[in-house]
């Protein structure tokens, strides 16, 4: 799986075989240590090229050996075999150098790179560090800070980039094996010392303590619980205060201790989760590789809100033509400015000119008329919703898919006021839509496999996580959010504040709790929704007939917030207090707490001490239990699918791999007694009545994830 030839007489060449990206499995890194063995024997080689096949370097290790006993050289000697050759070594590097790939790169003694690719070392992201000497040799090639900030973030730079840290010693536009081995010929005979990057004393940092304690407070901050983070901070730090082979010892350590965690298995689950999720199918069975997507080159958004916003930008960046449509002339001006300046700071980001040409803007429905997709993205009201639709189905041209950015609202009601109901499916995107990663792909019973399979590929050119899911109320994410809220407003009723709540949330990982969310997202928000549903009743009533709602437990607390006009941070008052309305920094709020205090007495509450495990256990249980649920009803082809929505669009914490696969690290038999501990306890709540799927996987011995489907499969075939 390394391909050895000789070129220019004198330049061995290596290519590596593996596609597709060329990962450093067992047999290339036989491969690799083999050819390199013959280059160095051979008298007629000056110079060595490493390069990968197909424009690819090296992607890394091969992910899929990790869960299994490794076989072949490892990786660290093969290294340290190329950096201590008496012959020069140059990687060239094309596509992307990543993880191992790029270890191998700092182990050859020139690195000459095309201005197109990209490297990297992302192991954080799989929750463990770079260990085949990628936390000692950074460091002393670029430096401690320039290192860190790669090794702690797994963050991609450009060719120019690395070039301007020193990682590569050239950047060509031209034929990058060319110019390698070009070099190669021009440095034969020069001294390696210089170029041996393990034997380079580590730049030298002032006052490292103090700078090593900032960083440390930084990573941990941001990385809200996760490991990976710390330890590479420790491993750098390793580098810069010790020899090299005592460094390498430490960072041997610490990979060991990430390895077999709980948290690398989370984040390597959540990996093959994101692609698994790509490989959709349909109760039908119809799947992506048998429903061709449509070609899709003039897309149109229909309602330019903040929504419709971030959805024609995230249309634009691909290089859609998109017709923007708002009828409303002061909405339309305003829209037409705020999306020039999204697309122009996104250019900006990425280094390239703008696509404000490709985006034409009207007042008028009638320039949608030759589009091949309609997103449809007004005011959340089923009534308005059905005019627009039935308005799209007179004016586009036969064949244009129809979608609709809905989050909750029926999509079969919608597809049946047109007549190609087929045509139409739910492209439930995440605020901001050009930034959020989630995009829920939701198909009705009359949906066809190619509109889902053309709304998923587009969704993947957009650089979203597509998640293919069946219609019901809230679709996967919401449905399961509404429990989750319903549950930590129970617990202020109990005894509990937002600040305990969202305390307890934010260790385990949130970015944000539950009521710093809220009023992040405005309280008036789910105060419109629940009045829709019938929910809202006006009125001062006490006593627990006054917290039922449709025969169920039901909290007013936040309606009662929102008939005080306290709508969250747009307001300047919500479940916290902010400096003024807009404000970002949430304070405690003296009046909140009295309110709840009058409240409690009003409903003859009296208010316990409320831990953080029953904060944790009562609101994801609660979330996690409705996730059963969507799996038994088949609205989630199977959990990878829910753990990616809630991983990508609702803040779950990565390290934690999704709520599916944490119920399944917690235990189902553990999940399944918390909740009937709590059903006990609270018979008027619904949503702690135990699903009767997670009752029969548990019965069945609590298989592991990867198996649900099968179990699932079987227990169906079984009713």
């Amino acid at each position: 799986m390394a391909e050895y030839n000789r070129v220019s007489e004198c330049v061995g060449l290596i290519t590596l075989r593996n596609p597709p990206v060329n990962a450093l499995s067992a047999a290339v890194r036989q491969g690799i240590v083999d050819t390199v063995q013959r280059a160095l024997s051979d008298p007629n080689v000056k110079s060595v090229v490493i390069c990968g096949q197909n424009g690819i370097f090296c992607g890394g290790a091969d992910i899929k050996e990790f869960g299994s006993n490794m076989t072949g050289p490892p990786l660290i000697p093969m290294i340290h075999a190329i950096e201590s050759a008496n012959k020069p070594v140059v990687a060239a590097i094309e596509g992307s150098a990543l993880g191992g790939g790029l270890e191998l790169a700092l182990g050859c003694h020139y690195r000459i790179a095309h201005s197109k690719a990209r490297l990297g070392l992302p192991e954080v992201s799989l929750g463990l560090l770079p260990a085949a000497g990628g936390s000692q040799l950074l460091p002393r090639l670029i430096g401690v800070p320039a290192a860190l900030n790669l090794i702690t973030t797994g963050r991609h730079v450009t060719a120019a980039e690395a070039l301007q840290l020193g990682i590569v010693d050239q950047v060509t536009d031209h034929n990058t094996v060319d110019a390698a081995v070009k070099f190669a010929l021009s440095v034969a005979g020069r001294s390696l010392d210089p170029r041996r990057i393990s034997t380079h004393p580590c730049p030298q940092q002032p006052d490292l303590d103090a700078f090593f304690e900032e960083v440390m407070q930084k990573v941990r901050q941001s990385a809200r619980g996760a490991i990976a983070p710390i330890a590479c901070v420790q491993a750098v730090r390793a580098a810069a205060t010790l020899p090299y082979a005592q460094g390498m010892e430490r960072e041997r350590e610490l990979m060991a201790t990430l390895f077999t965690s709980g948290q690398a298995r989370a984040l390597q689950y959540c990996f093959f989760a994101e692609r698994a999720v790509g490989r959709w199918r349909m109760p039908s069975g119809a799947r992506w590789d048998t429903s061709k997507p449509r070609p899709v080159h003039k897309a149109a958004v229909i309602g330019l809100g903040t929504m419709g916003r971030g959805i024609t930008v995230a249309l634009a960046q691909t290089g859609l033509s998109v017709i923007a449509v708002e009828t409303q002339e002061k909405q339309l001006m305003e829209a037409k400015q705020a999306i020039s300046a999204m697309l122009e700071r996104g250019a900006k980001r990425r280094g390239v000119a703008p696509a404000l040409d490709g985006v034409i803007y009207s007042q008028n429905i009638q320039a949608v008329a030759d589009v091949d997709l309609v997103i449809e993205a007004v005011f959340e009201d089923i009534a308005l919703k059905t005019k627009v639709f039935q308005q799209l189905s007179a004016v586009c041209k036969p064949g244009t898919l129809l979608c609709t950015n809905t989050s909750a609202l029926d999509v079969d009601q919608l597809a049946s006021e047109t007549p190609n109901p087929e045509l139409v499916v739910g492209m439930h995107f995440f605020a901001p839509a050009h930034v959020m990663k989630l995009l829920e792909v939701v198909y009705g019973p009359r949906s066809s496999p190619q509109a889902v399979a053309t709304a998923m590929q587009l969704g993947k050119k957009m650089g979203k996580a597509s998640v293919a899911v069946g219609n019901c109320r809230g679709f996967v994410g919401n449905r399961m959010l509404k429990p989750y809220i319903e549950e930590a407003f129970f617990l202020l009723e109990e005894g509990a504040t937002p600040e305990l709540v969202d305390q307890a949330l934010e260790e385990f990982g949130f970015p944000m709790g539950v009521f710093r969310m809220s009023d992040l997202s405005g309280l008036d928000v789910g105060w419109r929704v629940r009045k829709g549903d019938g929910l809202v009743e006006p009125g001062t009533a006490s006593g627990r007939s006054a917290r039922i709602r449709q025969g169920r437990r039901y909290s007013p607390l936040g309606d009662l917030l929102c008939e005080e006009g306290r709508f969250g941070q747009k307001t300047g008052r919500g479940w916290y207090q902010y400096d003024k309305p807009g404000s970002r920094v949430a304070r405690s709020d003296p009046w909140l707490h009295s309110f709840l205090g009058a409240y409690r007495a009003q409903h003859g509450l009296v208010a316990r001490r409320i831990d953080h495990q029953e904060v944790l256990e009562r609101c994801l249980y609660a979330l996690i239990n409705e996730g059963f649920h969507i799996l038994d009803d088949g609205i989630a082809a199977g959990p990878e699918d829910i753990d990616v929505i809630y991983v990508s669009g609702y803040g779950w914490p990565r390290h934690r791999g999704g709520p599916m696969f944490y119920a399944n690290m917690v235990g189902l038999a553990k999940v399944l007694e918390r909740l009937e501990h709590y059903q006990q306890l609270h018979p008027e709540v619904p949503h702690l009545q135990p699903s009767s799927l997670l009752r029969r996987l548990v019965a069945s011995g609590s298989p592991p994830i990867h198996k649900w489907g099968e179990a699932i499969k079987k227990l169906h075939s079984q009713l």
